[in-house]
């Protein structure tokens, strides 16, 4: 999830039916790391520039600040009853990666204070994007279990509807966080602030 703007001086930015009590609903967490690459300068400026040019790349085109990715599977049990099968069960494993910056020189007392507070709203912002995923899972996992569909013995049908069900809630989580990111980026939003107070060390 990341976003590439302007500001004057450039913005590097980021990015059926439910069947009854047979059904499990198994708890899971989201496993979350955080991991840094190296940037260069003892100046907010010198800082921001590196950036622009060490981060990572978003879409091929643009260099963001951080980006959040994330690595999901499931295991599923499929149940034929009778001529129908039913989604007894679906278990997420949910992996979340914060990619952030990370200053390879030692920091001027005044650039350090103006860093500390830009990294912390950038990591903030990130993790916003790791509870829509989260939330994301979490729908799925509502649409998921306990699905069913008639006719389908065999199991096929059912697989084909929850594609489309996926498809549709993973849409939906990628504009979510496609409007945050415009609200944040946007004049006077959170992440302008950051870049600015960082730039101008403040």
């Amino acid at each position: 999830m990341g976003i590439c703007v302007k500001l004057g001086i450039r913005l590097f930015l980021l990015v059926g039916c439910f069947a009854s009590p047979i059904v499990a609903h198994a708890q899971w967490q989201a496993v979350e790391k955080v991991q840094t690459y190296a940037i260069a300068g003892t100046s907010g400026a010198e800082l921001y520039e590196s950036i622009g040019e060490r981060g990572p790349g978003v879409g091929g085109k643009a260099r963001a600040i951080a980006h959040t990715s994330f690595r999901l599977t499931w295991t599923r049990k499929y149940e034929p009853q009778g001529d129908a099968c039913i989604l007894a069960s679906a278990q997420p494993k949910l992996i979340i990666t914060y990619v952030l910056p990370k200053p390879s020189a030692q920091l001027p007392a005044s650039t350090r204070r103006s860093w500390d507070t830009f990294i912390a709203g950038v990591h903030k912002h990130e993790r916003v994007h790791g509870e829509m995923i989260k939330d994301m899972v979490r729908e799925i996992e509502a649409a998921s279990i306990g699905l069913s569909a008639a006719n389908d013995p065999g199991c096929r049908k059912i697989r084909a509807d929850l594609t489309q069900r996926l498809l549709e809630i993973s849409n939906r989580q990628r504009q979510r966080a496609r409007d945050f990111d415009k609200t944040e980026l946007s004049d006077g939003g959170n992440l302008q602030q950051l870049v600015l107070g960082l730039v101008r060390e403040q």
